[in-house]
C-alpha cells in the first residue's frame, strides 16, 4: 500500500474520486479555519478482500498528538475507520485500486507560529506518504499593540 495526501480548504469522496477544493497549501492561519485532509491509498492486489484500518492524527512539531482540554477531559483530534478494496470488473489482474478518504474538520484552535503534522496510520504503520504537515502563521498584532523594540 502507499498513501498521497493533501491539505485543502475542503475535500469529498464521490464515485470513488476525490473533490478537492482549495487543495495543496501548506501554510494556514493564524485565525482558526475548516480544513480537510484528502487521502488516497493505493491498494495492491495482494491486498484485496481484506478488511484495513486507518487512523488519522493530528501532532505538534514533537510528535505528540495535539489534544485540548473540555470538561470531559482530554479530546485527542483524532478520526479512524475501515475500508477494503477488490478488483473491479473489466480490469486486468494485479491492478491497484485506489481507495479514497476524505476527512473535513471545522476551525481548530492552534497555537500561532508552529508546525504540525496529520499522519494516517493504516493497519498499525504508518505508509511511505502517509505524512503531511502545515505551518500556523504568526499571531497578529493590534494596532494599539506594539512589539518590544529594543533600545
Amino acid at each position: 500500500m502507499n498513501v498521497t495526501m493533501l491539505l485543502a480548504d475542503s475535500a469529498q469522496v464521490a464515485d470513488g474520486k476525490l473533490y478537492i477544493l482549495g487543495g495543496g497549501w501548506s501554510v494556514v492561519g493564524p485565525d482558526p479555519m475548516p480544513m480537510a485532509v484528502a487521502v488516497k491509498v493505493s491498494v495492491d492486489s495482494h491486498e484485496f478482500n481484506i478488511s484495513h484500518h486507518w487512523e488519522l492524527f493530528l501532532e505538534d512539531a514533537d510528535g505528540q498528538q495535539v489534544g485540548f482540554e473540555t470538561p470531559d477531559g482530554p479530546h485527542f483530534i483524532e478520526v479512524r475507520g475501515d475500508f477494503s478494496a477488490s478488483t473491479p470488473p473489466d480490469v486486468p489482474v494485479g491492478t491497484p485500486v485506489e481507495v479514497p478518504i476524505a476527512v473535513n474538520f471545522g476551525p481548530i484552535p492552534l497555537v500561532d507560529n508552529s508546525r504540525y503534522t496529520w499522519r494516517v496510520v493504516i493497519d498499525g504503520e504508518t505508509l511511505p506518504g502517509a505524512l503531511v504537515s502545515f505551518t500556523t502563521r504568526p499571531g497578529r498584532v493590534d494596532s494599539d499593540e506594539q512589539p518590544d523594540q529594543a533600545s
